[in-house]
């Protein structure tokens, strides 16, 4: 028998839960940065030192933490589903958590990549990246994120993964971040829907929704105690 299907949209808020900090504050700053100086691709073409520094902070920091009792009970779905997590975030305690079929939308601090050839992607951990730093083709190495003003290489699949989806559930995100907001619209009309934020967007509106107002270290592993209990 074929396993049923969770397709399963993280954000930042399941990060936090483990300290790592949204860089985004009430003030429009990140880290004291205007947004469009380190995570666009203007910023990297008028100051590639400074997206550098900012980017090795993230990457030095995000090493430090530990995946959370959310990302630990997300990759427990796996004994008994086929489980896909398709997540905004650029850390990678989904797979510390112990997920195995993870898309990440903005890329990864722990990947660098090529600024001339964007298949060029090198794994280096917690290490920085400096000017001076070459791909094989010659062209300086950047970080593998994703930045204002650049195409999302993985939506479309992630469009197509949740259309499969037998099974939806969204944690952690403010849904206003587009394009990844617009897959919830991408899910089957006929299947559940669980949204688990303690501040869940009065924008998702949609009809069945299951509300789960907690934090995702006590909704997740709530929810996924409930659905394993059920086969």
């Amino acid at each position: 028998m074929e396993k049923q299907h969770i397709v399963i949209l993280t954000g930042a808020g399941i990060s936090a839960e483990s300290g790592i900090s949204t860089f985004r504050g009430t003030d429009g700053l990140w880290e004291n940065h205007k947004i469009e100086d380190v995570a666009s691709i203007w910023g990297w073409n008028h100051n590639p030192e400074l997206v550098l520094e900012f980017y090795n902070l993230r990457r030095k920091a995000a090493a430090m933490v530990n995946a959370n009792a959310a990302h630990y009970a997300l990759a427990r779905l796996e004994e008994k589903f086929k489980v896909t997590v398709i997540t905004q975030n650029v850390d990678d305690l989904h797979e510390r958590g112990g997920s195995t079929h993870i898309i990440h939308l903005h890329g990864k601090l722990s990947e660098a990549k090529s600024s001339g050839n964007s298949d060029y992607v090198v794994d280096i951990g917690d290490k920085p990246i400096k000017m001076g730093d070459l791909c094989p083709m010659g062209t300086q190495l950047r970080p593998n994120i994703v930045w204002f003003g650049e195409m999302v290489p993985n939506i479309e699949i992630a469009q197509l993964i949740t259309s499969d989806a037998d099974l939806f559930i969204i944690i952690g995100t403010s849904m206003q971040v587009y394009p990844a907001a617009s897959l919830i619209h991408f899910a089957p009309n006929h299947i559940p829907i669980y949204i688990i934020d303690p501040n869940i967007p009065y924008s998702v509106n949609i009809s069945g929704l299951n509300k789960i107002e907690q934090p995702a270290t006590v909704g997740v592993p709530a929810l996924v105690d409930e659905l394993m209990g059920k086969l």
